[in-house]
């Protein structure tokens, strides 16, 4: 039966990304995997997937101790080997997009630690983290101003826009753009571009962006209420 709704959620979610002129592969999502952290989930965008556990808040070593807020700390660990360069920026980015959502001031001196372990890449990388980010935190209950989703915008050579690229698209893309948005507003809470592309096709990969995040908060709330309404 369960399998039956989330078989009816992902035709929903793609009946409503065509509506929106968009395309997204289709999502799927498990919160409370693990039993050690204080929340985990894995997501899944197509074949792209990732794991990801919070732990906190608690205790803080004394040199990252804040006084006024709690100390956020993500880790995102490859699939194999040892995080390199671009684990490091791109952990710089989850932080910096968890810290504008996440109320930290209702627990100073305490300590939050995301970890994040990539199962399978398959393209838009990042948003997937993202997205497994603010289902973990969802899971932890951990305070929040707001819920918040990645999304994923490739400029091919024609100047066309695809919506969630695969490893591929995003090889043969001019422009590969990555947009942290949150659910209140729209507003972007982080954005990073890897290529070229003009002040035009940044705006409108944005608000192509902003329409898929409605399609993706949809499945939050579709993902969430399935889980708390199994008795």
């Amino acid at each position: 039966m369960a399998a039956e709704e989330e078989g009816e959620e992902k035709k929903k979610m793609a009946a409503a990304a065509a509506g929106g002129g968009c395309c997204l592969r289709p999502f799927s999502c498990e919160q409370g995997l693990l039993s050690r952290p204080d929340g985990s989930a894995a997501f899944l965008q197509g074949d792209t997937s990732v794991l990801a556990g919070l732990y906190g808040p608690g205790e803080v070593k004394g040199s990252k101790e804040l006084s006024d807020r709690a100390a956020l700390e993500v880790l995102l660990r490859p699939k194999v080997g040892l995080p390199g360069v671009l684990e490091r920026s791109r952990e710089q980015l989850l932080r910096r997009t968890c810290e504008a959502v996440v109320l930290g001031v209702l627990h100073p001196r305490t300590a939050i630690t995301l970890v994040l372990q990539v199962l399978s890449d398959a393209g838009s990388l990042l948003s997937c983290c993202l997205n497994a980010a603010c289902m973990g935190l969802l899971d932890a209950g951990l305070p929040l101003s707001s819920l918040f989703c990645g999304v994923t915008c490739a400029i091919d050579a024609d100047g066309a826009i695809v919506l969630d690229p695969t490893t591929r698209q995003e090889q043969e893309a001019r422009a590969v753009l990555t947009f942290a948005i949150d659910s209140t507003e729209r507003k972007v809470l982080m954005a990073t571009t890897k290529g070229s592309c003009s002040v035009e096709e940044m705006q409108q990969c944005l608000a192509a962006a902003q329409r898929a995040a409605d399609t993706i908060f949809q499945f939050y709330r579709d993902s969430v209420r399935r889980r708390y309404s199994k008795s």
